[in-house]
C-alpha cells in the first residue's frame, strides 16, 4: 500500500475527463456538469475527438495533445478502450485515473491493473461512481447530485448506495470530507484509504459500505489504526448465501461466513450495521458525535406510556440496560407529576403534559447524576406544536456545560406533526428519529461500538500455559501423517497430536473389524461407545455411526456388523476405516461443548465456539479470529452465550470458564504453529469441575503452501522467533523480545521508573504519567505495522522491564520511526545498543529503506551510540533538536 499516491489522488490541481460529451445520456456529459458546477479551481480539460467545446470548454482532440500532465483523469469510455487509454495516461506522466466503465470481464481487469502498474498509473475502479471532495469543491463523479463541505467520509463498492446516501445526506444536511466509490477494488482498496483517512483531520468519522475484502490482514491492520481515533462503521453485504453469491457476482472475489465478517468487525474495533437505515441511523448517533458513552444505561423521558415501553421492549431485547433513578430524583419528578406518586424509568409525564411540566421534568433529569443517557420521545400534543417542546429541549441543554451534559438523543413521533421538530433537532446536533425502536436502535449502535472499542484498549490476563505446549514434537507427529499419506484423522491419531498442546483426550482403541471391535472391547471394559472411522462421513451420528452404552462383547460385534451394513447401504461409496471404540465416560452432571476449527477464503483458520451436537455451522456458533489471548477468548465465550449457542446450564458453575478460556488459547497457539490443519473439531468435550475431556477429535491435514500474496493467519500472531536471551554488562542474562498486550502493567511500572530527566529527553518536555488507554496503545501493538522490543528480567519475583525500542513504519514501509528510553536505574548495562540493534534488524527484515529518529542535544548518550549504529547525525537548529537517520537501501 502507499500512503503517498493515495495523498496525490486527493490533492489534484488540474482535471482531465477522458471521453467528454455532449450527449447528456453520456456518462462523459455528468461528469463535465459536474466537475464545472461543483467549484473546482483548477484546469477541467474535455478529451473527446467528437466535440470542438464540452459544456462550453475547449475539448481536445486526444490525450497527448493536452497542454499539461493532469493530476486526475477521470476516463468515462467504455471497458474495451481502458488499455490503450492507461496507456497514453503513463507515457503522458499522468499518474491517477478513475475508471466508470463496469462489466469487465476477469480476464480484462487482470490486464487492465498490470497495466496500470507498468504505466505506475493508480486507479480508482472500475465499475464506480468516481470521487468527490467537497472541500476543493471537486465533484468528479457522475452523481445525480453534490456533496457538502463536513466531517465525514465515506468509502462504497456500490455506485447505487453511493448516489442513495449523497440524496439522504442532501436532505438531512450532513457533509462529508470525501466520497469515495471505489468500485471493483482493482487498484485502490479499502486498506489504503482507511490508512489515508484515519491520519485526516479533516475526517471524523469513516462509513464503509463493502461487499467482498480481498486482503483481511491488510484491512484489519489499517481498520485498527484507524478505529483507535476515530468510530468506523461498516455495512457489509452478503449475509446470505445468495447474497453473498450476488456479492461475488458484483465485485468478483471469494465470498467467507458473514459470522467470521462479524468477528472481523469487532476484532478490529468497528461498529457493523446491517442496512442503510441503521447506516443512516449510527451516522447520527455516533458519526456526527463521536463521543464514546461513559456508561451504558438509558433513561427514557415520554409523554406517552405505550411508545415508552415499546422502547423499553426494544433495549431489553437488543442486550441494552435501564438506568436506574434515585430516590432523589424520583422524589423531584414525582412533585411535578400529579398522576403519578411511584415515578420509574421509563418516566412518563403524561400527554397533557404542557411545556411548563415537559421543561420541569427534563430539567431534574438533566441534572440527575445517575442519568447519562436519555431518549426523549414526544407524540404530538394538542396543547404545543412538537417544535415548541424541541425549543425547549434546545434552550435546556445550552444552559448545561458540553461536559456535563448527558448523551441526549430525541424521537418525535408522527409526521406532518413532528417534521419541523426532527428537523430543529438536526439544525442542533441533536440526533433525532422517527419511532421508539429506530432511537434505541441507534444508541444500541453506541453501545457496541463502546464495546467493540474496550477490545483495543482492554489488558488480557497472562496464562501460564505454555509449559503444556510441545510445537515441535507436535509438527514432527503432523509430518509423519503427511508423509503416510494420511489427510484424515480419527480421534485415536487425532489426539496424538492434541496432547501435545494439553488437551486430554480419553483412551481410544481401533478395531478394524467386527471381531476385533468385540475383543477390544473385553480389554476395555464395560459400557462402551463404538464409532465408524470414515473420513466420508462427516457427522456419523446422524447416519447411526456412532452407538452409545454397549454392555457386553457380543452385542459390539453384532452392532458393527450393523453398522457397516447400514452405511453400505446408505453410502456406498463410503471409505470405511474401521471403529473406534471408548470407554463410556461418565456424563452425569457434566457440560458438553464443542471447539472447531474452519479455514475460510481470504480469512485462513477460524475458531468456533458451541455446544455439542450435530453439524456445527456458524449459525451454531460464535466465531473467533485467532490469535487470542485470555481476554479474548472470554469475549468468545460471551459471544456464544448472547447468540444462544451456549445456553445458561452449559456455562453453569461447573464449567471454570479461566480454565476454559486456557483451553481456548492453546487451540489458537496449535492454529497458529501448525499450519497444515486444515480443519479439526472436538465434539463433544466434557466439561465438569474445572476440567475438559475430549470424547471425539477429528482432523483434516493438508501440507501448507506459502502464497506470496496473501497470510494465512488474518491477525499476525505474537513473533515469538525474535524472543531471545541476552547478557547485560554486568554478566547477568536478560530476556529480549517483542512487547505483549500482557507488559502493560510492567510497562506502567517501567514508566513510573523513570526519572525526571529521562522523561524529558525522551518525550522533550514535562508529562504526566501514562494512563490506561496510552499504555494500551503501547502494548497492544500490530506487529505487522510497528515494533516494540523490551529487555525484561525477573526481579522479586516479578517482571521487570529495563529498557524498551520502539520502531512505527510508515503505510509505504519506506521509512520507520524509532524511539528508545532506559529505565533510570538500569543505564550503562549495554541496554540501549541491544534495543537498537533489535529495532534496526526488525526493520531490514520489513524491507524498510531508512530509519529516522529525533533527540535532544543535551542527550549525548544517544547521540554517541546512533553514531557508533552508523547514524547520520545532524542538527536542526530551528527546532532545536539533532536529527538521525540510517540507511538501510
Amino acid at each position: 500500500m502507499s500512503l503517498k499516491r493515495i495523498t496525490q489522488f486527493f490533492n489534484p490541481s488540474s482535471v482531465a475527463v477522458i471521453g467528454a460529451s455532449n450527449i447528456s445520456t453520456r456518462a462523459g456529459f455528468v461528469v463535465m456538469r459536474n466537475l464545472l458546477q461543483g467549484g473546482f479551481k483548477g484546469p477541467i480539460m474535455p478529451v473527446t475527438p467528437n466535440h470542438t467545446a464540452v459544456h462550453g470548454v475547449l475539448a481536445y482532440p486526444s490525450i497527448a495533445d493536452l497542454p499539461k500532465v493532469p493530476d486526475l483523469a477521470v476516463i468515462c469510455t467504455n471497458k474495451n478502450t481502458l488499455i490503450d487509454i492507461i496507456e497514453q495516461l503513463g507515457e503522458l506522466g499522468c499518474k491517477t485515473a478513475i475508471v466508470i466503465a463496469d462489466g469487465l470481464s476477469g480476464e480484462q481487469k487482470i490486464a487492465l491493473k498490470a497495466c496500470a502498474q507498468a504505466k505506475q498509473v493508480t486507479l480508482l475502479g472500475p465499475n464506480c461512481l468516481g470521487l468527490l471532495i467537497p472541500h476543493i469543491g471537486l465533484n468528479a463523479s457522475f452523481s445525480h447530485t453534490v456533496a457538502s463541505p463536513g466531517k465525514i467520509a465515506f468509502v462504497s463498492q456500490s455506485a447505487a448506495v453511493c448516489s442513495t446516501i449523497l440524496d439522504w445526506a442532501k436532505n438531512k444536511e450532513i457533509g462529508f470530507s470525501y466520497f469515495v466509490s471505489v468500485g471493483d477494488c482493482l487498484d485502490i482498496n479499502f486498506n489504503e484509504l482507511l490508512d489515508f483517512l484515519g491520519r485526516d483531520a479533516k475526517t471524523k468519522a469513516i462509513l464503509l459500505y463493502i461487499d467482498n475484502i480481498e486482503d483481511i490482514r491488510g484491512f484489519i491492520s489499517a481498520a485498527r489504526a484507524a478505529a483507535f481515533s476515530k468510530p468506523v462503521i461498516a455495512i457489509k453485504t452478503g449475509k446470505t448465501s445468495a447474497g453473498a453469491l450476488a456479492a461475488e457476482i458484483h465485485t468478483g472475489g471469494k465470498q467467507s461466513s458473514d459470522a467470521v465478517y462479524d468477528a472481523l468487525f469487532q476484532r478490529a474495533g468497528m461498529l457493523r450495521v446491517n442496512d442503510l437505515r441503521e447506516l443512516f441511523a449510527a451516522t447520527q448517533t455516533l458519526a456526527m458525535h463521536p463521543k464514546l458513552l461513559k456508561v451504558e444505561q438509558l433513561t427514557i423521558l415520554t409523554n406517552g406510556g405505550g411508545p415508552g415501553v415499546m422502547a423499553v421492549d426494544e433495549l431489553i431485547q437488543s442486550s441494552g440496560k435501564l438506568a436506574e433513578l434515585s430516590i432523589e430524583t424520583r422524589n423531584a419528578l414525582n412533585k411535578v407529576i400529579p398522576q403519578s406518586e411511584t415515578t420509574s424509568n421509563p418516566v412518563d409525564i403524561f400527554g397533557d403534559s404542557a411545556p411548563a411540566r415537559y421543561k420541569q421534568a427534563l430539567e431534574i433529569l438533566l441534572h440527575a447524576k445517575e442519568v447519562k443517557n436519555l431518549l426523549i420521545i414526544h407524540t404530538p400534543s394538542a396543547l404545543a406544536p412538537s417544535e415548541d417542546y424541541t425549543n425547549i429541549i434546545v434552550e435546556t441543554l445550552q444552559t448545561l456545560p458540553k461536559m456535563a451534559r448527558p448523551y441526549v438523543i430525541t424521537n418525535f413521533m408522527g409526521e406532518d406533526a413532528s417534521y419541523a421538530a426532527r428537523k430543529l433537532c438536526s439544525h442542533n446536533a441533536i440526533p433525532t428519529y422517527r419511532t421508539p425502536e429506530g432511537a434505541v436502535g441507534a444508541f444500541m449502535h453506541l453501545v457496541t461500538y463502546r464495546r467493540n472499542q474496550k477490545h483495543l484498549t482492554q489488558t488480557p490476563e497472562s496464562n501460564t500455559d505454555d509449559a503444556k505446549i510441545n510445537k515441535v514434537a507436535a509438527k514432527t507427529l503432523i509430518d509423519e501423517f503427511i508423509d503416510d499419506g494420511q489427510s484424515y484423522l480419527p480421534t485415536h491419531q487425532a489426539s496424538q497430536v492434541l496432547s501435545h498442546y494439553g488437551i486430554e483426550c480419553i483412551q481410544t482403541e481401533v478395531a478394524y473389524t467386527p471381531t476385533e471391535a468385540k475383543e477390544q472391547a473385553m480389554e476395555l471394559g464395560f459400557p462402551v461407545a463404538l464409532k465408524l472411522i470414515s473420513p466420508s462421513i462427516a457427522s456419523k451420528s446422524e447416519v447411526g455411526g456412532v452407538v452409545l452404552n454397549l454392555n457386553d462383547a457380543n452385542e459390539v460385534e453384532q452392532t458393527a456388523f450393523a453398522m457397516l451394513i447400514r452405511i453400505k447401504n446408505t453410502y456406498p461409496d463410503a471409505v470405511i476405516e474401521g471403529f473406534s471404540l471408548q470407554k463410556m465416560a461418565p456424563r452425569a452432571g457434566a457440560n458438553e461443548l464443542r471447539i472447531a476449527i474452519k479455514t475460510e477464503p481470504n480469512f485462513g483458520p477460524v475458531i468456533l465456539l458451541g455446544e455439542a451436537g450435530t453439524g456445527l455451522e456458524y449459525a451454531q456458533a460464535a466465531v473467533a479470529l485467532p490469535p487470542l489471548n485470555m481476554n479474548l477468548a472470554k469475549y468468545l465465550i460471551a459471544a456464544a452465550h448472547d447468540k444462544g449457542v451456549l445456553k445458561e446450564r452449559i456455562l453453569s458453575e461447573k464449567v471454570d470458564k479461566y480454565r476454559l478460556c486456557a483451553l481456548l488459547t492453546r487451540i489458537s497457539q496449535l492454529v497458529i504453529d501448525q499450519p497444515d490443519i486444515r480443519s479439526m473439531e472436538l465434539n463433544p468435550i466434557l466439561a465438569s469441575n474445572g476440567q475438559f475431556l475430549v470424547l471425539d477429535a477429528t482432523m483434516t491435514l493438508n501440507r501448507y503452501q506459502t502464497q506470496s500474496n496473501r497470510k494465512r493467519l488474518s491477525i499476525r500472531p505474537y513473533p515469538i522467533e525474535l524472543v531471545e536471551v541476552v547478557t547485560l554488562k554486568n554478566n547477568t542474562k536478560a530476556t529480549l523480545r517483542p512487547i505483549k498486550p500482557e507488559d502493560e502493567q510492567a510497562h506502567k511500572a517501567f514508566d513510573e521508573s523513570l526519572n525526571k530527566e529521562d522523561r524529558y529527553k525522551r518525550f522533550f518536555g514535562e508529562l504526566p504519567q501514562f494512563n490506561h488507554d496510552q499504555l494500551a496503545k503501547m502494548t497492544q501493538i500490530d506487529y505487522d505495522r510497528e515494533m516494540a522490543f523490551i529487555v525484561c528480567q525477573r526481579f522479586e519475583g516479578k517482571t521487570r522491564t529495563l529498557g524498551v525500542s520502539r520502531v512505527i513504519m510508515d503505510p509505504d514501509n519506506l521509512h520507520a520511526e524509532f524511539a528508545i528510553v532506559v529505565r533510570s536505574d538500569c543505564q550503562g548495562l549495554g541496554l540501549g545498543r541491544i534495543l537498537m540493534s533489535a529495532a534496526i534488524n526488525h526493520c531490514k527484515r520489513q524491507g524498510v529503506e531508512s530509519v529516522e529518529g529525533i533527540t535532544l542535544p543535551e542527550n549525548a548518550g544517544m547521540i554517541e551510540l546512533a553514531r557508533k549504529l552508523g547514524f547520520k547525525i545532524s542538527r536542526d537548529f530551528e527546532e532545536g533538536s539533532i536529527n538521525m537517520v540510517l540507511k538501510l537501501k
